[in-house]
């Protein structure tokens, strides 16, 4: 093993996965049994899945529409 190693030519790893951050929220019991029922069919983990459709709305940078009656 070397003492010292030069990295001044380095790159990142281009195959590495994004990286995610931990966050605590709160979803409502319905929200969470949609996807836990989605996750079920597709195979693919219900936290998978709502990060998926979050990033899908980042990507069609979908703005939130709400309208009080």
């Amino acid at each position: 093993m070397r003492d010292e190693y030069d990295f001044k030519n380095a790159r990142r790893n281009p195959y590495i996965k994004k990286e995610k951050q931990q966050i605590t929220i709160n979803i409502d019991s319905e929200v969470i049994n949609y996807f836990k029922d989605m996750s079920g069919v597709s195979g693919i983990p219900y936290q998978t899945l709502i990060n998926l459709y979050l990033s899908d709305c980042v990507n069609q940078k979908r703005e939130l529409q709400m309208s009080w009656k």
